[in-house]
């Protein structure tokens, strides 16, 4: 069928796309990208893309969950991050008969006020640093079971003498079947390449990933399961400190390099989070991040590490919902959202 040779082509150009530029943490620039200001994808784990209802945030994070049910929605969502970083987003969503459903969004990242010195070290003044994506979506139904969509994102950072400007795409589809309660997506985001470089000549490379979630409600229960597998673009997502390399060994008194077995490097992959559907105004989300548990945690004190949780609540026209990122025993982020729809505010005239 041409449907099944149109969705074959493009799971091999997402694939194609992803592995000329996939990076991982530490060797590209605009990692910003990677850290939602959604309250609800903050609390299922940071990366949130199997589940296709009304909320416009999900789309954000996949392009192929938009759909008409977020006619007109518009979400508003700010995050408290580490060392008085602040970040948060605006968007907005409109359906078009017979096309699909548009989104425009802005996405910001502000490091705070830095103190400019002389080569004497005195204060000569101060300047602000800061990170800003454009993404403009289009996501729509391919037939009762299959959607697709894409995202093209503007970025330009401002650090003070440094600006870089870049362009990427987030590219998605997704399988939803309704009366099995089941959703699974695939996609490719962050694909793309920097435009203006920091610095003139030295082009680096922007974090382009390949992931695939499910979902699952159970039949007859308030619970909807989600699981995320990201980077199946490169399976080694470990990273070993140069300057920790282990335990002395007593005997020789030689470093022993820290070495990662196959279950520690499999597991960084996945997101598993769930859904406690109390009520249609009522959720409760919890999460666990395999990744930044194995990364940020203390050895010996991990806390919560990985672990994130949120609550979400509707209020007359307004969903409120407020999620928390557990990153490090040191501290984590909160993250708020307020997402209405303005078709509600229209009344209609009989």
């Amino acid at each position: 069928m041409i449907m099944n040779q149109t969705l074959r082509y493009l799971f091999l150009f997402l694939l194609l796309s992803v592995s000329a530029s996939a990076q991982l943490g530490g060797t590209y620039v605009y990692q910003f990208l990677n850290i939602p200001a959604s309250a609800r994808v903050a609390g299922l784990g940071g990366t949130y893309i199997s589940v296709k209802d009304n909320d416009l945030n999900s789309a954000i994070q996949a392009p192929s969950l938009l759909n008409q049910s977020m006619h007109k929605s518009l979400s508003l969502s700010g995050v408290t991050y580490v060392d008085g970083i602040k970040l948060g987003d605006a968007s907005y969503a409109h359906y078009i008969s017979g096309l699909g459903t548009f989104f425009g969004s802005m996405h910001y990242a502000s490091y705070g006020d830095f103190k400019e010195t002389d080569d004497y070290g005195n204060v000569t003044g101060t300047f602000k640093s800061s990170d800003y994506a454009l993404s403009l979506g289009y996501g729509r139904d391919l037939n009762k079971f299959f959607s697709v969509g894409g995202t093209l994102k503007f970025i330009y950072s401002d650090y003070y003498i440094y600006n870089g400007f870049a362009m990427a795409v987030d590219l998605s589809a997704t399988y939803c079947d309704t009366t099995n309660n089941f959703t699974a997506t695939f996609e490719v985001k962050n694909v793309g390449a920097q435009i203006d470089h920091y610095i003139e000549g030295a082009s680096e490379k922007l974090p382009g990933e390949a992931l695939i979630g499910i979902s699952k409600r159970l039949a007859h229960t308030p619970l909807r399961f989600n699981l995320t597998y990201r980077h199946l673009e490169q399976f080694d997502l470990a990273y070993t400190d140069p300057n920790d390399l282990g335990d002395v060994d007593p005997v020789t008194g030689v470093a022993q390099v820290k070495e990662y077995n196959f279950f520690n490097k499999f597991s960084r992959h996945f997101i598993f989070a769930g859904e406690i559907l109390l009520s249609k105004n009522f959720h409760i989300n919890i999460g666990y991040n395999f990744q930044r548990r194995r990364e940020l945690s203390v050895d010996t004190r991990p806390g919560l590490s990985g672990f994130s949780m949120g609550v979400s609540m509707k209020i007359s026209k307004f969903i409120l919902t407020y999620g928390r990122g557990n990153y490090h025993l040191a501290g984590g982020a909160d993250h708020f959202s307020i997402t209405t729809n303005l078709a509600d505010f229209i009344h209609k005239s009989n």
